[in-house]
């Protein structure tokens, strides 16, 4: 099984992905939990976490998986926020599943969906 982390907010991001530079990075943003529900702010990261985290066995084991919480809604929906400016990661929305470093990405509603996830996680 390939190697897990969560990490809340983009310089904890920063810090796994130097100290594991040299492995497959999958990453997934989403929204930061709620703290008086305890669940993300986001329903379509609700929707697609239990699919995600079924098919993290396709994940090599020689790779990374990240978990990325990107905030609060508000901070998310500032267009001038860290993740948005990013220019390795240029992300549009959350969910957002990737492979860093490569083109290939899911994003809303294709994180929930069982067979795309598996797709990425198998390339």
């Amino acid at each position: 099984m390939a190697k897990q982390f969560t990490v809340e907010g983009y310089d904890e991001l920063q810090h796994v992905i130097k100290q594991n530079a040299a492995s497959k990075l999958f990453i997934l943003f989403s929204g930061s939990a709620d703290k008086a529900s305890g669940h993300s702010w986001c329903p379509d990261c609700v929707k697609a976490d239990p699919i995600i985290n079924n098919n993290l066995r396709h994940i090599p084991a020689s790779a990374i998986f990240v978990h990325c919480h990107v905030g609060d809604r508000p901070f998310w929906k500032d267009p001038g926020n860290i993740f948005r400016k990013d220019p390795q990661l240029k992300l549009k929305c959350v969910p957002t599943l990737l492979q860093y470093g490569k083109p290939q990405r899911l994003e809303e509603e294709q994180c929930a969906d069982d067979e795309l996830v598996q797709e990425l996680f198998q390339q």
